[in-house]
């Protein structure tokens, strides 16, 4: 199993950004993926998730109606389009999957400065 997102960086408040998480390794498509981010001093905390196909997705408190995950099955990939970046989105964001144990990539670093 292996998960290794990409499309961090540095953006201005109210800015955007599109993470992109890309899974090998296992059938990607039977299984929900999630969004996480770390932000330094503080707890991993649960951004978003999609359901297999799609069709559900939920969001924190947080980041809800700024951020989108989608996934395309076709390309095992899973998104997430962040706008509206605030200083405090500033993190590190991990994909994670659950199969028999939970599996997570290297994580990609987001920072929101001006």
């Amino acid at each position: 199993v292996q998960l290794v997102e990409s499309g961090g960086g540095l953006v201005q408040p109210g800015g955007s950004l599109r993470l992109s998480c890309a899974a090998s390794g296992f059938s990607f498509s039977s299984y929900d993926v999630r969004w996480y981010r770390q932000a330094p001093g503080k707890e991993r905390e649960r951004v978003a998730y999609i359901s297999t196909t799609g069709i559900y997705t939920s969001y924190a408190d947080s980041v809800k109606g700024r951020f989108s995950i989608s996934r395309d099955n076709a390309k095992n990939t899973v998104y997430l389009q962040m706008n509206s970046l605030k200083p405090e989105d500033t993190a590190v964001y991990y994909c994670q999957v659950r199969i028999r144990g939970d599996y997570w990539g290297q994580g990609t670093e987001v920072t929101v400065s001006s």
